[in-house]
């Protein structure tokens, strides 16, 4: 395994959650018990791939491969405006998270830009270590355009209720150093820590160049995560892999995905020939609050919301009526149920019918 990390690989979805939550100084939560029958090499960045010869270049050194798992993941966008010496942190990597949790246990203030999951999971814990956080968001309500106006309202509030100051629908204009934040609304903004949390991209600089058939930035790859050129697998956020269930090229960012197809292609280049044919999803934990969701993630035409007491569901299909989504809070069998229907194809109406029988 070769990996730009420092670190041996590691449980990623606690580094904007408990990790940052804690006073404590974060430590690397293991990817696995037992990696002893692994060689990693760490600090080793890829620069070359040379399909034809099978070799990866790594520095001054050159790899060679009979088969070969690309697995590069995804690195942060970068925010417009960011001025030369301005002081900011992304939240990727454990360094990133050590690097942000210094600056934050001498901090009174935050500024998170952007509302994606990552930037509510952080802001959420930020107010638990007793700073004043703002989020600055394009959207006009967190995931809005994504989950829709329900769910965008129910973040917004448990944000708000942990303390956290929403400036919504506004861009930011451009940033100075040290941290001075000029929003597009003429506002102002000096936090003691800044955190960018704007999206990601397929982190493709290797694949680009080596002769791999890309599409939509990322590796094509069929059902079983091969690409047309032999011997190549690509997992997560790098892979655009057909689905059997889907029936169209699907591409994933999320942590539990990414692990799964990893697994699968692992298994694949051993000659195991297994499909990856799991409906993508996660979890996410705001504050204390956690939402599950299982979708094929390119996109919804109507949506139909239950209400459970305390909790919901957000239904999601496409323009045909069929079911490409759900959403819950506090409704775990909902979730389990709707993954199900949303790999069977069912209809909206299957499945509000089920929620009035259960």
């Amino acid at each position: 395994m070769l990996t730009a990390d420092a670190d041996p690989p590691y449980m990623r979805p606690p580094l904007s959650k408990e990790s940052l939550a804690q006073a404590e100084s974060p430590s690397r939560t293991p990817l696995a018990d037992d990696l002893n029958h692994i060689e990693i090499r760490l600090d080793t960045r890829v620069t070359g791939l040379d399909l034809t010869a099978r070799t990866l270049t790594a520095g001054h050194e050159t790899v060679g491969f009979d088969r070969l798992v690309l697995a590069t993941g995804a690195r942060p966008v970068a925010l417009p405006g960011l001025g030369e010496g301005v002081e900011h942190h992304e939240l990727r990597t454990l360094a990133d998270l050590q690097g942000l949790h210094g600056a934050v246990s001498h901090a009174r203030s935050a500024v998170v830009v952007g509302s994606g999951f990552i930037g509510c999971e952080a802001a959420a814990s930020l107010t638990r270590r007793g700073l004043d956080v703002t989020v600055v968001t394009q959207e006009e309500a967190p995931q809005r355009e994504r989950l829709g106006q329900h769910v965008a309202e129910a973040i917004s509030r448990w944000l708000v209720d942990d303390g956290v100051t929403l400036r919504t629908g506004l861009e930011v204009a451009s940033v100075e150093a040290p941290r001075h934040v000029k929003l597009s609304d003429g506002t102002t903004l000096d936090p003691d820590v800044l955190l960018v949390v704007v999206g990601a991209e397929p982190w493709n600089d290797l694949v680009k160049d080596g002769g791999l058939t890309l599409e939509q930035g990322r590796v094509r790859v069929d059902q079983q995560l091969r690409a047309t050129e032999a011997d190549v697998y690509a997992a997560g956020d790098i892979a655009l892999a057909d689905h059997p269930l889907a029936g169209r090229p699907v591409a994933v960012e999320h942590w539990g995905d990414a692990e799964e197809m990893g697994r699968i292609a692992g298994r694949n280049a051993a000659g195991a020939g297994e499909a990856w044919s799991a409906v993508p999803g996660f979890w996410s934990e705001i504050g204390g609050h956690t939402v599950k969701y299982a979708a094929w993630g390119d996109g919804y035409e109507r949506l139909e919301v239950v209400e459970h007491g305390d909790g919901f569901t957000v239904w999601y299909a496409d323009s045909n009526d069929v079911l490409v989504g759900v959403l819950t809070y506090g409704v775990d069998e909902d979730y389990e149920r709707g993954g199900e229907l949303v790999a069977q194809g069912a209809s909206l109406a299957e499945a509000l019918g089920a929620e009035e029988e259960s």
